[in-house]
């Protein structure tokens, strides 16, 4: 569609436009020209919204569908409707699936199903098959059907050679490894983070150790074999520095951050509900802290809702048999808005491009038209009538938001809210 945006603040720092208020003309989903008060003599559609923001498209690193095999948690049809909705122009879609998204007719299957979505769907492969940690999946045939990274959703791969061997294989077609780091067996059948409230809930603890010292390993792995590695979800302050620590040794090191993890603590555990329950677990207020001042120097690189749709059967129970995760794409723009500055929120819903080598797309003349709109200062409660997800296992009922997503527009579609 051919479209003017009316007034809207451009949010942009390489943009030459980044914090004016302007007119964008978008035709053939090209952005055709940027001004103040752009005549519309070629009767373009216009859209006008009061206190309108503009960025570049947000990415998030890690989406689960549930399709193939379990589409009663949700569809990628909906589920990429549902991004668009909540301001994300692209996701990276976990292969946590049935049959796990191992091989390159698994990549095919879910980029056709992806096709005519304004949100662009980018499949990260299983590193190994089935994604049980024996043996490497098809990397590179999965590489050339479009698979952008390889990693097994929420398993750590406890055969450290299958790892180093991984590491070394992908650097032959500049592939990158995901590595999600939590030590099983120090895990045990722990179900909360190890502390004062895991003791007072009687509920078996993990601990900090049990990702730091994963966190560990896969940090001397890549310092041995070079290469390209990013590390998911960290939740404990000693990952940040591990990695932080990395950095300075100039690894090709990557990490991300989940929205609950930067807002809540297991404190929310107090009435045992499920909803709360994901992986790695929630931690307490001296985590969080660390988290969020990882955040702000840089030290974290991008940030995610690790979305992950779970049905009611599976999540609303005992807590100790409820499945991990909640939904997080709806509730993830509002709920940072109450923690960190706009411009980090920008960078750091957009920065997963660039890790896993997706082309961004400035606000600038003759730039395909790739944004994400939204305002800054509406006040709100998040409730059960704004989960857009076919499964409603949101840890953000009840949190205040500040700001809401009005929409995209991508591959020349507006998708509002």
């Amino acid at each position: 569609m051919n479209l003017i945006i009316r007034q809207a603040t451009i949010v942009d720092p390489k943009s030459p436009f980044h914090n004016q208020t302007v007119d964008v003309k978008i035709t053939k989903g090209i952005i055709e020209e940027i001004g103040v008060s752009l005549l519309n003599i070629d009767n373009h559609e216009e859209f006008h919204h009061e206190g309108l923001h503009l960025s570049q498209g947000w990415f998030d690193t890690s989406v689960s569908l549930g399709e193939p095999g379990f589409e009663d948690r949700e569809t990628i049809a909906n589920g990429l409707n549902v991004a668009a909705k909540s301001g994300f122009t692209g996701i990276a879609l976990q292969p946590n699936t049935y049959p796990i998204i191992d091989n390159q007719s698994q990549i095919h299957f879910v980029k056709q199903k992806a096709a005519n979505s304004a949100t662009e769907l980018f499949p990260i492969g299983a590193l190994t098959k089935g994604s049980e940690g024996k043996d490497m999946a098809e990397l590179f045939d999965m590489k050339n059907a479009g698979a952008v990274a390889f990693g097994d959703y929420n398993k750590s791969l406890s055969n450290a050679n299958l790892m180093k061997i991984a590491l070394q294989y992908v650097q032959d077609f500049d592939g990158l490894v995901i590595a999600y780091s939590q030590d099983e067996n120090i895990k045990g059948n722990g179900v909360a983070n190890e502390g004062i409230v895991s003791t007072r809930l009687g509920l078996k603890g993990i601990p900090n150790l049990a990702e730091e010292l994963m966190v560990a390993r896969n940090l001397f792995l890549l310092e041995y074999t070079g290469g390209k590695l990013h590390i998911p979800t960290i939740s404990t302050a000693k990952s940040v520095a591990l990695i932080k620590e990395a950095k300075k040794k100039g690894l090709s090191i990557t990490c991300s951050v989940s929205v609950h993890h930067l807002i809540l603590t297991d404190e929310k555990l107090e009435g045992f509900d499920s909803r709360y329950k994901v992986t790695p677990p929630l931690r307490t207020e001296e985590d969080r802290a660390a988290l969020i001042a990882g955040i702000l120097d840089n030290t974290i690189d991008c940030i995610t809702s690790d979305h992950n749709p779970i049905d009611i059967e599976n999540k609303k129970m005992e807590f100790d048999l409820a499945k991990n995760g909640t939904v997080g794409l709806e509730s993830a723009f509002g709920a940072l808005m109450n923690i960190l500055p706009l411009d980090k929120i920008i960078e750091k819903l957009t920065f997963g491009k660039r890790i896993l080598n997706i082309e961004g797309q400035n606000i600038k003349e003759k730039q395909k038209a790739e944004f994400t709109l939204f305002t800054i200062n509406d006040n709100w409660t998040f409730e059960k009538q704004n989960i857009l997800s076919k499964s409603k296992n949101s840890a953000f009922l009840g949190q205040p938001m500040k700001g809401k997503v009005i929409g995209i527009f991508n591959k020349g579609k507006l998708v509002t809210s």
